[in-house]
């Protein structure tokens, strides 16, 4: 069992400019201290880092280092701006209504200018792994930049994810959730790359809509069906995929404070010798 010496965590907050998307980007740090060798740190970027203090992220990574539980990461939580419906969303496609029109935007802002800044800032050149998280349209933002940029990513976690995000209204007579939800799309369409991995949460009663009445709700029967696409792509649960539903879980901070846990566990998680000696069941 590889043991660490993490005494506490430290918080620190920084505004960079964005070309991308011409506006300052607030981003909280939270630096584990007395990691003695950073090229061992992880990253992990989190959307909606202005909901970060209200979930308890800081207790959170400080109770699990108490205990020896996970390696350590450098988690950056990004602020979302005025135009949360329009820098979410998915890069390629924006939703009928045209949200999502700044995604690309908020995808080079990612790539070309936060992930530099963090390197440079924290001096470190690379990092042993880069991750990002997002809840609801956040966390539909997040699997768009991470399935389409192995290059940078292999790691995403995403809590009540807004898979329903779609091209034609489902008041159109001709949507078809086959061919007009967007991720969905975007996965079918993509590619296998290998080593990538995902993170699935969702509460059983993250809403009540069941638009095929089909006696499951709709936020539920979207993952589902968005794993499924994974699986047509070659990803395996258990071994690529990990799904948390939360009974009474609802789409809300506390729900998702309660899965941030099993999310860094399964990310990050260190095995302990007790666990080695748990026999399998």
């Amino acid at each position: 069992m590889q043991l660490l010496n993490v005494t506490e965590i430290i918080v620190e907050k920084s505004v960079l400019y964005s070309l991308s998307l011409g506006r300052d980007v607030l981003v909280d740090f939270y630096l584990p201290r007395n990691v003695e060798d950073p090229s061992s740190l992880g990253l992990l970027l989190i959307n909606d880092g202005q909901n970060m203090e209200e979930l308890g992220l800081e207790k959170i990574l400080a109770d699990l280092y108490a205990a020896n539980r996970i390696r350590p990461l450098l988690c950056a939580a990004i602020y979302t701006g005025a135009e949360r419906k329009m820098e979410y969303g998915v890069a390629s496609t924006p939703d009928y209504a045209g949200r999502g029109a700044k995604a690309g935007l908020y995808t080079e802002f990612i790539l070309d200018e936060l992930i530099g800044y963090i390197k440079t800032t924290y001096a470190i050149p690379s990092f042993a792994e880069q991750a990002f998280a997002g809840f609801s349209l956040g966390g539909l933002s997040a699997l768009d930049i991470v399935f389409n940029h192995p290059d940078h990513f292999n790691k995403v976690g995403v809590f009540s994810g807004s898979f329903w995000w779609r091209s034609r209204s489902q008041d159109d007579p001709s949507y078809d959730d086959n061919k007009h939800r967007i991720m969905h799309q975007v996965v079918r369409h993509g590619a296998y790359k290998d080593g990538m991995k995902f993170f699935f949460q969702t509460g059983s009663l993250d809403e009540t809509n069941d638009r095929n009445n089909n006696g499951v709700i709709d936020s539920i029967d979207d993952t589902m069906d968005l794993i499924r696409e994974l699986e047509d792509k070659g990803y395996r649960m258990s071994r690529d995929i990990n799904y948390l539903e939360l009974p009474l879980g609802h789409h809300d901070i506390p729900t998702w404070a309660q899965a941030m846990p099993f999310f860094l566990l399964w990310g990050w998680g260190i095995r302990s010798l007790r666990d080695d000696n748990v026999p399998a069941g």
